[in-house]
């Protein structure tokens, strides 16, 4: 799992596995280690009827209604944007970058739709 940051913006990008552990498990959750602590980041299946977020002792956590799980899981919906107070949230699926980087693995990624083979 990806998450990005910039000013009032936290965009989380899943693969095909942690969209698929998100629909069975109902969580799907990440961690950066720092020197004295972990920087965690979670997102969690609710019963709520829009995305939220809350960050409490080193965790973001991102709350998606089941029916927006549902939507990632079994169509070609891309993703949901929400909002909580002034941060604009984001999660989506992760695809293929288009420039082919070998820098990271993108063997889980979703094809992207914009590669022509």
């Amino acid at each position: 799992m990806k998450i990005r940051i910039k000013d009032n913006s936290v965009r989380f990008r899943l693969t095909q596995s942690e969209v698929s552990e998100l629909g069975e498990k109902g969580m799907v959750s990440s961690f950066t280690q720092f020197v004295d602590r972990p920087f965690i980041y979670t997102i969690e299946k609710t019963q709520d009827e829009a995305l939220s977020a809350a960050f409490i002792e080193n965790k973001i956590v991102m709350k998606i209604p089941e029916t927006m799980v549902n939507a990632l899981v079994s169509t070609d919906t891309v993703g949901f944007d929400g909002q909580t107070g002034s941060v604009k949230l984001l999660v989506e699926k992760d695809f293929v970058c288009i420039d082919n980087t070998m820098e990271e693995d993108q063997s889980d990624n979703y094809p992207n739709p914009n590669l022509t083979c």
